[in-house]
């Protein structure tokens, strides 16, 4: 490999060399093509980059692509050459003749922003080697755009010397490989005006959705599923030949062409019937579509979605769009459905289950990608391809296919090694299935897809989102002129069908669902499926070899499929967390010593209700390792992940937890750069009496976690706490919003309208030793709720705590007293006295100190305050009558404090009500810890926890 002063050396002799006849370079005369071969292939020679293919690798296999430029509809394909570094490309560079001002040029500028952007790709390169341009792809390009658009870097050949340093750091292959690359280029995201591509073809597929929904339902009479069904495999048709077009697989503006003359839709329909003749029954098959054929659409319609499509006015560049970006978009997508008014008008709006989740939590590919080598990795790993056939992969909610898609791409690449021996030619094989440019023939991607990939999802749009990305994968690499050699020899479509590899059901519900007595209606929303019926030859097998995915999460269950549920799985309890179902389920479809791959919430670790789950993971399978992830992991989620790797197979073996620190972003964690790996042994965990997988804590932690919980009491011995109190259900507060309120009709108001008003309170009004009661919000009891409560609950003393964690707190537990007869919500939990001879305030001292802060915090790692855990926060014994007048004393001060600090102006004053409610609030800490019998180094612990 070359080294940095050799470079430089090269890159110095280039540039003197261009200095020297720089006004012969700068000719019109003096063409693209020579800039490349004396000047522009030099220059990243020097940088350690095979341009030439020296190694003799399969073209597939290059480190730098050089693309074939072609002229299409005015505008030019492709950058000229594509940097990788394996099967990720890197960066594109655009090279231009020095005759071409590089700085001022805005074509060259938005058509390699435009590709790097679809690719999303963090930056790329224009280089006459005169100038050099380095332009940001992270931000949407517009035709518009002045070339200094984006562009966060730009040089001349006579500052190549002074800019070294950068450009060996950045772009030599020795760095690359290294990561400074993907430093440089991460370290400006989050600009302003950033948008990935995949957000962006997100509001594409929302508004094509909701006109072709519109247009449908008022110019057909098309009930709500038929119109779910024919919206969505208009778009996938569409984009599936826009695709081949970009591709060159379809001649380019076919679909332009549909939109000249006559019924738009009707040529399209046109279209659509000539693509299954040519490649499968599937995507464009009209014996089992019955809908599509016979609607009407108005041309302004199809017009507007096909004129979006092609340059300059869309953003993609097709050829360059993968798979897996365009499945980031799909899962989005599809969190949303159409449904009809009364009056025959279509709305879209979200999935029920989506709005109850907080949204759709799209995998990041490099989770899935890690998921897929770790548990599809080892199971192929030096097999041949035959022994893989028998491989089966499956993802029981697959959505948009994320995970599959995954592991199709790793299975392509491990047969594309195997067969060309890592990217060398293999020569005089002649049943060797390697097209001349090293790539896999079409039949063998074929016969990959169908042995090997599996998946099951509720939502029968998310099955054919997955058919279209798989095929669509299926499809890379192929051209008009190999498309046409396949109809005309083998008589056969380029792509397969996939109706019996993809389907449509309920994962977790199976056909026996029916033994009990069931509505229709019901039926149709559960759609109860049997795995083994539906993959007959898998279970000859004895059951997949492989499990992956990305389950839901707080997926909600109806009174019909609870029973179903809690007889069927032994993890059945609380809350009924949908992830722990999936878990299970997969111990029915793996055969034994099959992997199973997840990424789901850590919070099963420790969570008591969790206990069944964890026992289940424990005495059926082995643990491999664990990987202990952030909330940054989704965008907008609000829960620490983790991912696992199991073998379902009864094993005492040690397995180890990898722990990434809490704002470790995408470059980190795809490096492996944990904060700690710790080896677990399986036996220990079997040893706690709540079989916790205690793995962020020291056994100094443990040991201190122990001591605090055997204390002789918890606190539901005192208090009524949460959904389990009678006769009232404490804690819920008000039930979630009926029908009416959901529709806009008032149930609160601003003031207090007449005596039935009662002030409410949320969450967000409840402070450490305080509530906001100037909230002007004022609940008539009782009128809107779904189920009202006798209003006399809300008339005791209690302590109010929030119930839904604030992530900006240090601290778990917020809460205070209150002694009035204001009402509440559900973010709010209610703790009152069953037991009258202690002190509410007693309490709140406890669970406000920093002890109990820190036990809570450290014990259950949890999103949510629920009661349940509440309950079980441990309560020393009464002997220390002091003690407790003491905290009820300075409870009483902080209360007067916190309420007097509020309405104060003055700074001085302000700072002088602080320092008291700070001291006691230490006071507190020093008092609690007696009371639970902590030594000087166990409070060292907690306040370094804290």
């Amino acid at each position: 490999m070359t080294s940095k002063e050799q470079a430089l050396q090269k890159i110095t002799s280039l540039v003197q060399r261009f200095n020297e006849q720089k006004e012969f370079y700068r000719r019109q005369d003096y063409n693209e093509t020579l800039t490349r071969i004396d000047f522009i292939n030099p220059f990243f020679k020097a940088l350690g980059w095979d341009v030439d293919n020296e190694q003799g690798f399969a073209e597939s296999y290059r480190e730098v692509i050089h693309e074939d430029k072609l002229k299409i509809g005015g505008q030019t394909k492709a950058p000229d050459y594509s940097f990788k570094y394996g099967d990720r490309r890197l960066f594109f560079v655009e090279a231009k003749k020095p005759s071409v001002f590089v700085k001022d040029d805005t074509a060259p500028a938005y058509q390699l922003r435009r590709y790097g952007w679809t690719a999303k790709l963090p930056i790329s390169i224009i280089t006459d080697f005169e100038e050099f341009a380095i332009y940001d792809c992270t931000k949407k390009p517009v035709p518009t755009d002045k070339a200094s658009n984006g562009r966060i870097k730009y040089f001349t050949y006579a500052d190549y010397n002074n800019e070294f340093d950068f450009i060996w750091d950045t772009f030599s292959k020795e760095k690359v490989l290294k990561g400074s690359f993907d430093k440089f280029a991460l370290s400006d995201k989050n600009k302003k005006g950033t948008t990935t591509v995949d957000s962006e073809f997100l509001l594409s597929l929302d508004e094509w959705r909701k006109q072709l929904a519109l247009n449908i339902a008022l110019r057909n009479n098309i009930d709500e599923d038929e119109l779910n069904f024919v919206v969505q495999h208009i778009i996938d048709r569409i984009i599936f030949l826009r695709i081949a077009e970009d591709r060159a697989v379809e001649p380019y503006g076919n679909l332009q062409d549909g939109i000249k003359n006559g019924d738009y839709y009707q040529n399209l329909l046109t279209l659509f019937h000539t693509a299954d003749q040519k490649y499968n029954s599937g995507l464009f098959d009209f014996k089992k579509d019955k809908t599509s054929g016979s609607i009407v659409i108005d041309n302004k319609v199809i017009k507007s979605i096909i004129s979006e499509l092609y340059y300059p006015v869309c953003p993609y560049e097709f050829s360059v769009l993968s798979v897996e970006i365009l499945g980031s978009a799909y899962e989005q997508f599809l969190g949303k459905t159409i449904s009809l008014s009364k009056s025959g008008k279509a709305l879209i709006e979200e999935k029920p289950e989506v709005r109850k989740a907080g949204g759709v939590y799209y995998t990041p590919q490099y989770i899935v990608d890690y998921i897929v080598k770790k548990a599809v990795g080892k199971l192929i790993e030096n097999k041949t391809p035959k022994e893989i056939s028998k491989i089966k992969i499956a993802d029981p909610a697959c959505g948009s296919g994320s995970f599959l898609i995954g592991a199709y791409q790793y299975l392509l690449n491990y047969h594309k090694d195997y067969y060309s021996n890592n990217g060398k030619p293999s020569k005089g094989n002649k049943d060797n299935p390697l097209t001349p440019d090293g790539n896999l023939t079409t039949a063998e991607k074929k016969r990959i897809l169908l042995n090997n990939i599996f998946g099951v999802d509720l939502d029968s749009n998310a099955v054919e989102v997955t058919k279209l990305s798989l095929l669509l994968k299926c499809m890379e690499g192929e051209t008009e002129a190999s498309i046409a050699t396949q109809l005309k020899l083998f008589h056969e479509r380029v792509l397969p069908t996939l109706d019996n590899n993809i389907k449509s059901g309920n994962s977790l519900i199976d056909l026996d669902y029916y033994d009990n007595e069931i509505d229709f209606g019901e039926e149709k929303k559960v759609k109860p499926f049997s795995w083994q019926k539906n993959f007959p030859e898998v279970f000859k097998q004895g059951g997949f070899d492989c499990v992956i995915g990305n389950p839901p999460y707080g997926a909600s269950f109806n009174d019909f499929e609870k029973p179903y549920l809690t007889k069927k799985y032994k993890v059945s309890e609380g809350n009924y967390e949908s992830f722990s179902f999936f878990i299970e389920a997969a111990s029915f479809l793996l055969k034994q010593k099959g992997n199973l791959g997840y990424i789901i919430p850590d919070t099963w670790f420790t969570l008591k209700s969790a206990y069944k789950l964890r026992k289940l993971i424990l005495d059926n399978y082995s643990i491999t390792e664990i990987q202990m992830l952030n909330e940054k992991i989704f965008k907008s989620a609000k829960v620490d992940v983790c991912t696992f790797i199991l073998t379902k197979e009864k094993s005492d073996k040690s397995f180890d937890v990898f722990v990434y620190d809490k704002d470790a972003d995408e470059t980190e964690i795809k490096a492996g750069n944990y904060i700690a790996k710790n080896s677990f042994n399986k036996k220990d965990i079997l040893n706690d009496s709540e079989l916790s997988f205690r793995f962020k804590q020291s056994s100094n932690t443990k040991e201190l976690l122990f001591k605090i919980s055997k204390q002789p009491y918890t606190l539901d011995n005192f208090c009524l706490i949460g959904s389990g109190c009678k006769p009232y259900e404490v804690g819920k507060g008000i039930p979630p919003q009926t029908k009416q309120m959901q529709e806009g009709k008032v149930y609160t108001s601003s003031k207090k309208t007449d005596k039935t008003y009662r002030l409410l309170l949320r969450g967000a009004d409840i402070a450490r030793y305080s509530a906001n009661k100037k909230t002007n919000e004022w609940l008539s009891y009782g009128e809107w709720l779904a189920a009202p409560r006798n209003p006399d609950l809300f008339n005791n003393p209690r302590l109010l705590f929030q119930s839904i964690r604030n992530p900006k707190l240090k601290r778990r537990l917020v809460g205070t007293y209150i002694d009035d007869n204001s009402v509440n919500n559900n973010s709010i939990t209610n703790i009152i006295l069953k037991d009258k001879s202690v002190s509410l305030k007693f309490f709140l001292a406890i669970l406000n100190s920093d002890l109990l802060n820190w036990y809570f915090s450290v014990s259950y790692n949890i999103v949510n305050i629920d009661p349940r855990y509440l309950k079980m926060i441990p309560i020393p014994e009464f002997k220390n009558k002091k003690a407790e007048k003491d905290l009820i004393n300075l409870v009483d001060q902080l209360l007067k404090l916190n309420e007097e600090i509020i309405t104060v102006t003055l700074q001085s004053k302000i700072d002088q009500l602080q320092s008291r409610i700070d001291f006691c609030e230490q006071r507190i800490n020093e008092i609690v810890y007696e009371l639970y019998g902590l030594t000087q180094d166990e409070i060292k612990i907690i306040e370094q926890g804290n």
